[in-house]
């Protein structure tokens, strides 16, 4: 049994009991807000490609393919087109920010916009991003920008993306060009977001591009993409020495970091152990690469990938961690993973079938806390068409952050995915994710709030972020 297997034990035996932690009732009643720690960041996640449009990349160019059968890459058969416009509607987003009483935005900025050749930069494109941080200053609002949040620029993907040493080296002088670029105005760096997930859904579910089924593979992409981490980091805090929030720090720089529980189907010793193998290699081979400078991913007879990387100890100055739910596991050795997970029947589910459970929040909280390095919820929502039962989701989870800050566990921020309905990947636009809901055939895409935007409000409220009415 690896290291990693040990260290995954005690949240696996956390999470098999079926009994609920958190009491509705009590989550309800909560003042929530209050218990949050001062300076606090509350705020809303968005990615370039879901929500600005009128991109070409890697993305746009999947988003016009189909399966051998026919069917569509994209499983409502849409593309990400003009998306919610954001590219021409930021002013109007900033005052969607600004009613809900938050303090903080993550936005990303799009490579293929701002090097749509080798040898081309876009200054234009470089300017707007920098207004766009400039503006959320003035407004109070932190700006926390992702470097990379999946999309390439085709000229990358062409030539093997993640897979390709010399993407790493790309990614390390883009990475420099933004920091020159936004450094006078941002402090707060998300370098890769959730390398596990791109590499899952690319290299080993075949659901997003470039569309593989290879172990080995999965393996080289995501430790590639910490090295990119560590180089983006390096020239990040070369090239960023403007402390824009006047606290001290000219750069805090981290990754987003995507978990799940995953919790044994039964007692057996199969599922335990492979539930065991999944959240290793899935939740703490990103977090133990990052504490000790190597990348080691092993999965029986498949991949036993041992790699050190220059600088990435020591590289990030917080964890960001993107939560949504938990999968139960059940052993499958027909499956490259070894599994299959499923939510049993009953459960609470969202539109996606992932189940409610913010009990894994605060799992994950107190786990990932041992690493030393202050944590922030950079993504945490709920696929919700009507919009009804995002409220209580909202609320559970908060009060899972501050459970987590009642244990001292020193957590510096929330970000609620997402501010807007937006283009879910290979979902298309069906899932619901928004505070707001976007009319994508609008010709003004306009923006309607859900009932959700009364939570966060409050929860702003309480948080001392905006007067009582």
């Amino acid at each position: 049994m690896n290291r990693s297997l040990l260290l995954s034990l005690p949240l696996l035996l956390a999470a098999c009991s079926d009994r609920p932690s958190f009491d509705p009732d009590v989550v309800k009643a909560a003042r929530l807000g209050e218990g949050l720690p001062t300076g606090f960041m509350l705020g809303t996640s968005t990615a370039a490609h879901q929500v600005e449009g009128g991109l070409e990349n890697d993305w746009t160019e999947w988003e016009r393919g189909q399966w051998p059968d026919g069917r569509p890459h994209i499983k409502d058969g849409t593309v990400s087109g003009a998306a919610t416009d954001s590219w021409n509607r930021f002013d109007e987003d900033v005052r969607l920010m600004e009613r809900l009483g938050s303090n903080a935005y993550r936005f990303g900025v799009e490579w293929a916009r701002i090097q749509p050749t080798p040898d081309t930069w876009n200054e234009e494109a470089l300017a707007r991003y920098q207004q766009w941080a400039h503006t959320l200053r003035q407004k109070g609002i932190t700006p926390m920008v992702t470097l990379y949040h999946f999309t390439l620029p085709t000229w990358v993907s062409d030539a093997g993306g993640w897979e390709n040493p010399a993407t790493i080296d790309a990614f390390e002088k883009y990475s420099a060009k933004v920091a020159e670029a936004l450094g006078g105005e941002v402090d707060w760096w998300c370098t890769v977001n959730e390398p596990n997930v791109y590499a899952v859904l690319g290299y080993l579910d075949a659901e997003w591009p470039p569309g593989k089924e290879d172990m080995p593979l999965a393996a080289t992409v995501i430790a590639n993409l910490l090295e990119g981490h560590a180089r983006a980091a390096k020239q990040l805090r070369a090239l960023d020495t403007v402390d824009a929030d006047g606290d001290g720090f000219a750069t805090r720089i981290g990754l987003a970091h995507h978990v799940r529980v995953f919790q044994p189907a039964t007692g057996t010793t199969a599922d335990t152990v492979v539930a065991g193998l999944t959240d290793s290699f899935f939740n703490e081979s990103v977090t133990e690469a990052l504490r000790t400078g190597r990348v080691h991913i092993s999965v029986p007879s498949q991949v036993n990938l041992d790699r050190e990387v220059e600088g990435l100890k020591g590289s990030s100055d917080y964890l960001g961690i993107n939560y949504y739910t938990r999968d139960y596991v059940r052993q499958y050795f027909g499956e490259p993973s070894l599994s299959r997970q499923y939510v049993p029947r009953g459960r609470q589910k969202n539109d996606l079938g992932w189940e409610l459970y913010p009990e894994g929040l605060y799992l994950f909280l107190t786990r990932y806390a041992k690493l030393g390095l202050p944590l922030i919820v950079t993504e945490n929502g709920m696929a919700d068409t009507d919009g009804e039962e995002r409220p209580y989701y909202l609320q559970s989870h908060v009060y899972a952050v501050e459970q987590a800050v009642a244990k001292g566990v020193d957590v510096r921020g929330y970000f609620h995915w997402s501010l807007l309905d937006n283009f879910e990947w290979a979902e298309g636009y069906e899932p619901k994710f928004g505070l707001f809901k976007v009319d994508l055939e609008s010709p003004e895409k306009t923006r309607t709030e859900t009932p959700a935007v009364a939570t966060f409000q409050d929860i702003a409220r309480n948080l001392g972020l905006t007067p009582d009415p």
